[in-house]
């Protein structure tokens, strides 16, 4: 820990904010959402469609309008689209804690979405820029404070979800408000190059640039193959914490179990993350750590599909480590698999951009692997269900397993054939 503390602070003082910036943006976020479902249900007593819609168009408004964030960030700078994120977020969290309308509160649930496509693309798009040379260490440091803010929030939500869930909204929203301050005074206005290529220095329309943004195969190509590791590492929400109380029953030994599956991911993360990334930038190619992190995250499932083969006992602890340990192991390698590839996956993503509408990149990258999540985790929901209708309980273990075999050999092909290596200027980012 004092190796990576050390390492932040050799950085800039803008590149240890956006550190900074993230955990908090994640631990705002992550006190509130998970406890929000229960809220709409519960004490509002939505029904099940309406409470569904709410989260849906939080969902919706965040993977659609990522492609907006990007490119309202290259045309008027990273800063401001960060702020203007951040305020709208501390609006909406503060509406949700207040309001009990259900027009309010799809209002409320789409500026809270909408600020997070303001804000992700910019913040990538800034700490690439800032970082330089160094691109792949701070998203690696970048990694450890997004998990960090991940594993702390929903602990502080469920304190203050205990007295009244209207708190945490607040306190969520004062979390938003008071990172807003901070950024205004503290954050260098920074810009990436939106100008035309092609030598004239102007500015190039929005659509132009969209087209540009659209016609880079190889950038398409690999936005595609990568929108495997992000359904597989989204089963540590869904597929294995199902596994687990299918197992262990929805009682205290099910939350147990699910609680350890997030905690070891997190915890991996914050402590093996730069050692891990140190190691593979030491002795593997940008393209070869890409395809082991997926094929890592692929096999993350071969201990669960071991564990079809093994009789489910009645009760016991044989029972108890049947339905945690193979899930926790899988939790483990998803972790390790995303720490290998998240780093050289953001790196790639500006070298494919050519350092040139890197937040347009970043934002339309988003939105294609949310639209790949939203699909992945259908086919998964059906799978999983399919496979207990049929006493095939190895069906979503061997088809996720394939996924993660698949991509990793997509991502591989890319960089045998030189599509992940696209030589790119260096420029230093302009100060607005």
């Amino acid at each position: 820990m004092k190796a990576t503390i050390a390492q932040v602070r050799s950085y800039d003082r803008s590149v240890q904010l956006l550190f900074a910036n993230q955990f908090t943006i994640n631990l705002g976020f992550y006190m509130l959402m998970p406890y929000l479902a229960q809220h709409l249900s519960g004490s509002l007593g939505l029904a099940g469609w309406l409470v569904g819609l709410v989260l849906g168009v939080r969902n919706f408004s965040q993977q659609g309008m990522f492609l907006i964030g990007g490119t309202l960030a290259d045309r008027f700078g990273y800063k401001p689209l960060i702020v203007a994120g951040c305020v709208l977020r501390t609006a909406g969290f503060a509406t949700l804690g207040l309001v009990d309308s259900v027009v309010a509160l799809i209002a409320a649930s789409a500026a809270t979405g909408f600020a997070g496509a303001l804000f992700n693309p910019a913040v990538r798009a800034y700490l690439a820029a800032d970082a330089g040379e160094r691109r792949v260490e701070a998203f690696a440091l970048f990694n450890v404070f997004y998990q960090a803010g991940i594993l702390l929030g929903p602990l502080v939500g469920m304190l203050l979800t205990g007295v009244d869930f209207r708190i945490t909204c607040l306190v969520s929203a004062a979390i938003f408000a008071l990172l807003s301050v901070v950024q205004i005074r503290a954050l260098p206005a920074r810009r990436g190059d939106d100008r035309a290529s092609g030598g004239t220095g102007e500015r190039e329309s929005v659509l132009a640039q969209w087209r540009g943004v659209i016609a880079n195969r190889a950038f398409l190509l690999f936005s595609t193959a990568m929108i495997g590791s992000y359904v597989l590492s989204f089963q540590v929400y869904l597929a294995l914490p199902l596994e687990v109380r299918r197992l262990g029953g929805d009682g205290e030994f099910g939350t147990v179990a699910v609680a350890l599956l997030f905690a070891a991911s997190g915890l991996t993360t914050i402590l093996c993350q730069t050692r891990v990334t140190a190691w593979c930038k030491e002795h593997l190619e940008p393209g070869r750590a890409l395809a082991w992190g997926l094929l890592i995250m692929g096999a993350a499932f071969i201990p669960l599909l071991a564990a079809t083969a093994v009789p489910v006992p009645d009760t016991g602890i044989g029972l108890w480590l049947l339905a945690s340990v193979p899930p926790t192991l899988a939790a483990l390698m998803l972790a390790l698999g995303t720490m290998i590839a998240y780093p050289f996956e953001m790196d790639t993503i500006v070298r494919l951009a050519g350092n040139r509408l890197v937040a347009t990149h970043y934002g339309l990258y988003n939105t294609i692997c949310g639209i790949g999540i939203t699909l992945g985790n259908l086919l998964t929901g059906a799978a999983l269900d399919a496979a207990r209708a049929a006493g095939m309980s190895a069906l979503p273990w061997l088809a996720l397993l394939g996924l993660g075999l698949a991509c990793s050999a997509s991502l591989y092909g890319l960089h045998r054939t030189g599509r992940l290596t696209r030589p790119t200027p260096e420029p230093q980012p302009a100060t607005a």
